[in-house]
């Protein structure tokens, strides 16, 4: 059967590079979305969003009712995570993600009790004109609404974090440009309501005054059901904001940097933002979940995944709760066919293979494409670079590849760096078309991971340059706070001793002036700054006792005693008995 394509619009600008890919979304985009059933186990990781993982707030053995939350966000850049249905938390333990790696994070497991009963939903705010963004973005990051696009960046920061100066102009991506996935093909043909209220509701809550819905022409459907929905609300509310953009089946024009060129013309550079230029872009999957939590208090527990490729045997597009086994979606789809040896999640050009089927369904899947030999081009052997420079002509983010080859195969990771490695965006274009087969977006994968490897190192090496500095200033200041306490209290000391010392003349009357000396040095010699305080006690003693002696031979002298006044000072001021 032909592929049926809209009429591309006019006024468009395109992007550099790109592929025109072969169109494989059918039969699955054919067929209405179907119902997964529930299961007995689901298994929500706590990290299935960009940021940092959620915190729980249940305990092994409550009892859960779907739509309750059973992880808070722990930062600003984080999501919350809900049941899927109802049933007990059976454990809080590590279990295997869908990652390239085949890692693992800590996970809830949720075992099913097969009742689906439903949690006390968030207050519905049918009137969200009423409520400020503030509290629009709060709902949102209660409900736990994250891209649904495949990038799973919280909405809420998304939208908190938009050009203080407002956003004019909203872009709903509808391009979906990955040749197997038809998810949002699919939601867009049933539900574009929800998504045409999401995208009103988005424009109050940013304050901008239009709305560009980017579609690629090889969905007709979509945009005819899109369109009759604008053309009503035109009708009835006089909504004149909204305007369809159908744009060439080129990929990656689902690309958010490349999608704002086509149907704006601005092109986003390096280091900045879209956001930077009044503009924001969200999924078409990711306004209708928003609607249906801020107007009807829904939390995201579910969403649309496609089911498809020749190892599937009744390929189609399901609603799928979240934490679901892939294995049982497969078994939705009617199982494997003979002969898969490969299973992805997402597109031939973006997704990766999965080591197993037993991960769980996320809030970033958004296609499981089941693989055999036959159904893909079979990959030679890398040969070295020819210097073609088709990986450069095909480049959309416009970047050199075949430099950046280079330098990640040499391991000169900062001259990566330097080539704007990380503008890579890692569509698999440069892959596509190289002739010698070399994979270039994995050895741009490994520079990335290296880089933010030696950047997370030289980090810590900071952070504990830092501690080892603030230490060492702490104990300098400690050693000065206590010198200065020991300055102060030997000054009290010697404050006392010149206090009890008689002053000169004062009470003795024609003393002897060697003796009166004697006193006035005793009372006035300066004291050793490194003395201790038990050494300055002594010495004031010693001068106190030099002070008695003075007296008494002062007195003897009087008395008419010989050789009173001419007695050392250090003798003794009664003579012993028995002494001649």
């Amino acid at each position: 059967m032909p592929e049926v394509r809209a009429t591309i619009s006019p006024d468009l600008h395109g992007f550099h590079g790109g592929l025109d890919l072969d169109y494989h979304k059918a039969p699955a985009c054919d067929l209405p979305i179907g119902d997964m059933p529930l299961v007995n186990e689901y298994v929500l990781p706590l990290h299935m969003h960009i940021g940092a993982p959620a915190i729980p707030v249940v305990s092994i053995g409550d009892h859960v009712r779907r739509g309750q939350l059973l992880a808070r966000p722990d930062d600003f850049i984080s999501a919350a995570i809900h049941a899927p249905t109802s049933g007990v938390i059976q454990s809080i333990e590590q279990r295997g993600l869908p990652h390239p790696g085949g890692l693992s994070a800590q996970s809830i497991v949720l075992v099913a009790d097969g009742k689906d009963l439903e949690a006390e939903a968030l207050d519905p705010w049918p009137d969200y004109q009423d409520k400020s963004p503030v509290e629009i973005r709060a709902r949102l990051r209660d409900a736990g609404i994250v891209g649904l696009g495949g990038a799973v960046f919280p909405t809420a920061v998304k939208l908190a974090t938009a050009n203080p100066g407002g956003v004019e102009t909203l872009v709903l991506n509808g391009a979906e440009c990955e040749p197997f996935i038809s998810c949002d093909d699919r939601l867009m043909q049933e539900s574009p309501e929800p998504i045409l209220r999401g995208a009103q509701m988005m424009l109050h809550a940013v304050g901008a005054s239009r709305c560009l819905i980017g579609i690629e022409n090889n969905k007709p459907r979509a945009i005819e059901a899109l369109q009759a929905v604008i053309d009503r609300l035109s009708v009835e509310e006089g909504e004149r904001r909204f305007e369809i953009k159908v744009v060439p089946s080129i990929y990656p024009a689902g690309g958010e940097k490349q999608l704002i060129r086509t149907l704006t013309g601005i092109e986003v550079p390096r280091n900045r933002h879209v956001t930077d230029y009044q503009l924001l872009c969200l999924n078409v999957g990711t306004v209708a979940n928003s609607w249906h939590a801020v107007v009807e208090g829904r939390a995201l527990t579910d969403r649309v995944v496609t089911v498809t490729g020749g190892g599937v045997a009744e390929p189609r597009n399901f609603r799928v709760r979240i934490g679901t086994p892939m294995a049982k979606v497969i078994e939705a789809a009617g199982g494997y066919t003979e002969g898969v040896d490969r299973l992805l999640m997402g597109g031939p050009m973006m997704g990766f293979a999965l080591h197993e089927d037993e991960v769980p369904v996320v809030k970033a899947t958004n296609c499981l494409l089941a693989m055999r030999p036959v159904d893909r081009d079979p990959t030679p052997p890398p040969q070295p670079c020819i210097r073609c420079s088709r990986c450069s002509e095909a480049c959309p983010a416009d970047l050199l590849p075949q430099q950046l080859y280079w330098y990640a195969r040499a391991r000169q990771f900062e001259r990566s760096h330097d080539y704007h490695l990380f503008d890579c965006i890692e569509c698999g274009v440069c892959s596509a078309v190289c002739p010698s087969h070399i994979p270039l977006v994995q050895y741009f994968r490994h520079a990335k991971t290296e880089i933010w490897s030696s950047e997370r190192e030289r980090a810590k090496a900071e952070h504990a340059r830092r501690r080892f500095e603030f230490h060492n200033e702490r104990i300098e200041r400690q050693k000065a706070e206590r010198e200065a306490a020991l300055a102060k209290k030997r000054a009290a000391i010697k404050a006392a001793q010149e206090k009890s010392t008689p002053k000169q003349g004062s009470d003795e009357v024609g003393a002897p002036t060697k003796a009166k000396g004697d006193a006035g040095a005793a009372s006035t010699a300066p004291t050793d700054e490194g003395k201790s305080t038990a050494s300055m006690s002594i010495e004031a003693a010693r001068a106190r006792a030099k002070q008695r002696k003075a007296r008494v031979q002062q007195g003897d002298h009087v008395n008419g005693e010989p050789g009173g006044a001419e007695r050392p000072s250090d003798e003794p001021t009664e003579r012993p008995r028995g002494s001649s």
